[in-house]
């Protein structure tokens, strides 16, 4: 997996690759100091993300519940129609804001 982040207005986000149960202890030390910011608006771009485990989704959903905590926004875009289904079917969908 890589993590690519912009840290611009919004932070943007950017996953490649597996977000499974190895790849996730990188990626929540990546998006450790964003959780400890403002979270005004964060863009997390799901383009090139092929796969997530529930270890993703609970990165995903503590990431919402921070920017909800903070009065901040979290968009997730580019999903994958194979990973929205996943969002769809575990019920996160009604979650999360997606472009």
């Amino acid at each position: 997996m890589e993590i690519n982040i912009n840290d611009g207005v919004p932070t943007v986000i950017t996953i490649k690759g597996r977000l499974d149960t190895v790849s996730a202890s990188d990626f929540e030390k990546a998006i450790t100091p964003i959780l400890a910011g403002e979270m005004k608006e964060v863009v997390l771009d799901c383009t090139a993300l092929d796969y997530i485990s529930s270890s993703g989704l609970r990165l995903f959903l503590t990431m919402q519940k921070t920017a909800d905590a903070k009065q901040g926004k979290l968009i997730l875009r580019g999903m994958k129609a194979e990973i929205k289904e996943i969002f769809d079917m575990t019920g996160f969908s009604a979650l999360f804001c997606f472009e």
